[in-house]
C-alpha cells in the first residue's frame, strides 16, 4: 500500500506560481511512476504530467508545457509539481498519483490517489 499526502494548494492571481508537493508512505519509492492529474468542476479528471520512476523522463499536458515541471527526490519519498505563469483555467483539484511499472498519462492506469489540494487562479 501506499499513501499519498499533497499540499501546496491555494489561491493566487493569474500569471503567479505556485508549487505542490507529494509525500508517499511506499518504502519502495522509486519502483512507483509518478503522476499529477487535475479536476475542474463538472469536468473529468485529466493528466497534467508524469514523471519515471528514476526522474529520467517526465511527460506533459500539452496545456501546461512550459509552464509546469515535474520532479522527484527518490531519497525523501517526494514529488513536486512547479507551476508558473497560471492561468484561470488551471483551476481545479490537482491530485498526485502512483502506479507501479512506467508512467501514463491513463488516470485508470495509476493504483494510488492522494486526497487532492484544491488549487484556485483568479483572473
Amino acid at each position: 500500500q501506499v499513501q499519498l499526502v499533497e499540499s501546496g494548494g491555494g489561491l493566487v492571481q493569474a500569471g503567479g506560481s505556485l508549487r505542490l508537493s507529494c509525500a508517499a508512505s511506499a518504502r519502495t519509492f522509486i519502483l512507483y511512476a509518478m503522476g499529477w492529474f487535475r479536476q475542474a468542476p463538472g469536468k473529468e479528471r485529466e493528466f497534467v504530467a508524469g514523471i519515471s520512476r528514476g526522474g529520467s523522463r517526465t511527460a506533459y499536458a500539452d496545456s501546461v508545457k512550459g509552464r509546469f515541471a515535474i520532479s522527484r527526490e527518490n531519497a525523501k519519498n517526494t514529488v513536486s509539481l512547479q507551476m508558473n505563469s497560471l492561468k484561470p483555467e488551471d483551476t481545479g483539484v490537482y491530485y498526485c498519483a502512483a502506479r507501479s511499472g512506467i508512467e501514463t498519462i491513463m488516470p485508470e492506469d495509476y493504483d494510488y490517489w492522494g486526497q487532492g489540494t484544491q488549487v484556485t487562479v483568479s483572473s
